[in-house]
């Protein structure tokens, strides 16, 4: 069958990354690099970054004769604005005429870019004059309420120079009436201020610092190497968890910048750890989509302390509102935790609620932290069959697109959700001693599988596929979520239909055939499917292409939300899917037991060996490594307690592990 949908495939689509324009390139120390020529024309671009307490979108680049742009927007999350809705974190545009403008033997500097480059930390890197270098760094203070801007001039000339950094801090505040806690002080402080003479081959450092408080508050004095180090420290520990290794440099990298991307998004709020997805808008709150549906399950692969624990707070959050009546939960809590947003009424947040908390519970590996989740899992299992039609499909008023694109009245990925949530709650059950209420769900979900093809399949522009409402007669995105769950009676119409000139651009996935809008969200269920399903040829060459777009491109270097709307925003929980793209997809792993998982890591074509070191799950650590031999392959798995085992895998049947 594998073959069959290389065929299939093959005919489709071909892609040539190395023949790709990129501006970015992977250089050393682990990032990537912009290198700029003066020829190169104006080019700016934006990324998130964030702490527990901040987070920053920089605008950068250069305008004309390689002269530095740079804009921030910081947001403090726990600073709440009145009406303290879901966008009701304090948003500060800095005024950059209040950054210290250098002057050099009296004439103010200008700053032309050589190369800006990214490692978790942006740095610009450029001249204030011949032989005159100068370094920016930005990143946020992993858990203050503040932006760092770490600079550095090195004196390379042969003479001394007269230098004058400006002390331009200043304090603003904002209106007592506009804060939910008062009045806020906005504090931009220059630290090394002053006049010098720099001999040749000195080196000057000084920081201005962009920080927010409230007035109650006392000021702190900010190191900003200390800050740094804090910062590199943060990234160094996500990169030494769950480590990628593949032929491929670019998935191999996008994949290290995607663990950073859905874990630093986690704000420390009143209301606990809070996974949130950022983009400017969505803060100290949280979905059941983004958080309890993508990122979620993914957390215990990487076992980041905040990541499990926000992970195990949102489904505290989302279980405090179960009810007797069967309402539906919140599709979001907002305003560190002490407030909700249901204004598309019910998304399918319960089938995303069961579906995560189930997936999550397997993966994390502690059967009294399942037994904990187990009454929010069967309160929305409850709910979903109170929802059940006499078709056997589920009612739902909306999607996650909230009515962004038509869904009907019963859609695609609820039903779906839906299956996948009785598959893993199946599991869970079986884990948790309960036989009888595992083969009862087992026995529900091979009901739904049945009802969701008698529903939902049909022929849609020419593709033996999926219908995504009732009346739906144009291609969509999501016909790919049934291949994640293991669904695979129309795998082969699919897979053709998602990478068809209707669905596929080279800017990524439409929502809809005949629209321009993309969400990255579907395109990273439709890769982690499409490799799940065993097109893996086809499936690496996809991913291959998307990530040297989004990694190397013109707009780096994470999964973005959606175009046009959102301006392709960094959203946290995207990077979260990127990740499940490997461990769930490439590597197969399906965890079914505290101890247990299945695996299905088919090699790409001219790949020998790839390996997932560090791997977390069932709180544990070990590695996956993958070797072709023959036709077959080699899967060795080393557990950190060093037992480790040798298994032949002929590729045809997923395998079943054990963890000793």
């Amino acid at each position: 069958m594998k073959n069959l949908l290389l065929v299939l495939l093959g005919g489709i689509f071909s892609v040539n990354c190395a023949a790709q324009q990129t501006r970015w390139k992977i250089s050393g120390n682990e990032e990537i690099t912009w290198k700029i020529k003066h020829t190169d024309t104006a080019h700016t671009d934006q990324i998130e970054m964030s702490g527990k307490q901040v987070s920053a979108i920089i605008t950068y680049g250069t305008g004309s004769a390689q002269v530095a742009s740079i804009k921030k927007r910081i947001i403090f999350p726990m600073l709440r604005t009145i009406p303290n809705n879901t966008h009701a974190s304090l948003k500060w545009a800095v005024d950059e005429q209040y950054t210290p403008v250098i002057s050099i033997n009296q004439k103010a500097a200008v700053e032309t870019v050589d190369a800006i480059s990214f490692n978790g930390v942006l740095t610009m890197r450029a001249t204030l004059g011949k032989d005159i270098s100068f370094e920016r760094n930005l990143f946020p203070s992993v858990d203050k309420a503040a932006l760092i801007e770490e600079c550095s001039i090195s004196n390379h000339t042969n003479a001394t120079i007269q230098v004058n950094i400006p002390n331009t801090s200043r304090t603003d505040s904002t209106p007592v009436e506009k804060g939910v806690y008062g009045v806020y002080l906005l504090h931009t402080a220059v630290y090394g201020a002053g006049a010098y003479e720099m001999k040749p081959g000195d080196v000057l450092k000084y920081a201005i610092v962009y920080a927010g408080r409230r007035t109650c508050d006392q000021p702190y004095f900010y190191a900003a190497a200390y800050e740094h180090n804090k910062r590199l420290e943060l990234v160094d520990g996500i990169a030494e968890k769950l480590v990628l290794e593949t032929p491929d440099p670019v998935i191999n990298k996008m994949f290290a910048f995607a663990k950073l991307r859905v874990t630093e998004s986690i704000y420390d709020t009143k209301g606990g750890l809070m996974h949130g997805p950022g983009g400017g808008a969505y803060y100290a709150a949280i979905w059941a989509n983004d958080q309890a549906e993508y990122a979620n399950p993914f957390f215990p692969f990487l076992g980041n302390i905040e990541g499990n624990e926000s992970a195990l707070n949102s489904f505290r959050m989302f279980a405090s509102f179960m009810n007797p009546a069967y309402k539906p939960l919140p599709s979001s809590i907002i305003a560190e935790g002490t407030g909700t947003w249901a204004g598309a009424g019910d998304r399918g947040d319960q089938a995303m609620i069961a579906y995560g908390a189930s997936r999550f519970a397997l993966a994390y590996g502690d059967k009294y932290t399942a037994q904990q989740l187990w009454p929010l899992i069967e309160w929305c299992l409850e709910f979903l069959r109170k929802k059940t039609t006499s078709e056997g499909v589920i009612l739902s008023d909306a999607d996650e697109l909230e009515g962004r694109f038509p869904a009907g009245k019963i859609n695609l990925s609820t039903n779906t959700l839906a299956y996948g949530a009785l598959v893993s709650a199946s599991d869970l059950a079986a884990a948790l001693g309960n036989a009888t209420t595992a083969k009862q769900l087992a026995a529900e979900a091979a009901a739904l599988k049945i009802n969701i093809d008698k529903y939902f399949g049909a022929n849609v522009q020419g593709y033996t596929t999926y219908r995504y409402f009732d009346g739906n007669d144009k291609l969509r995105a999501w016909i790919g979520i049934p291949l994640t769950m293991g669904i695979f009676d129309r795998k082969e119409g699919t897979l053709k239909a998602m990478y068809s000139p209707y669905l596929w651009t080279s800017n990524g996935m439409l929502t809809e055939a005949g629209s321009k809008t993309f969400w990255d969200r579907a395109l990273l269920y439709g890769l982690r499917g499409t490799f799940y399903a065993g097109a893996t040829d086809s499936a690496t060459k996809y991913l291959q292409e998307y990530s040297q777009k989004r990694l190397l491109g013109e707009h780096v270097p994470y999964a973005i939300e959606a175009w046009p709307e959102g301006d392709q925003r960094h959203l946290a929980a995207e990077s979260g899917l990127y990740c499940r793209i490997i461990t769930e997809g490439l590597f197969g792993i399906r965890v079914t037991g505290f101890h247990q998982f299945q695996c299905q890591p088919y090699l790409p074509q001219g790949w020998q060996k790839m390996t997932l070191r560090h791997i977390r799950a069932l709180n544990d650590d070990f590695d996956i490594v993958v070797e072709r031999k023959s036709k077959t392959y080699v899967i060795n798995i080393k557990q950190k307690n060093g037992a480790v085992q040798q298994l032949n895998w002929d590729g045809k049947q997923p395998l079943n592990v054990t963890l000793q």
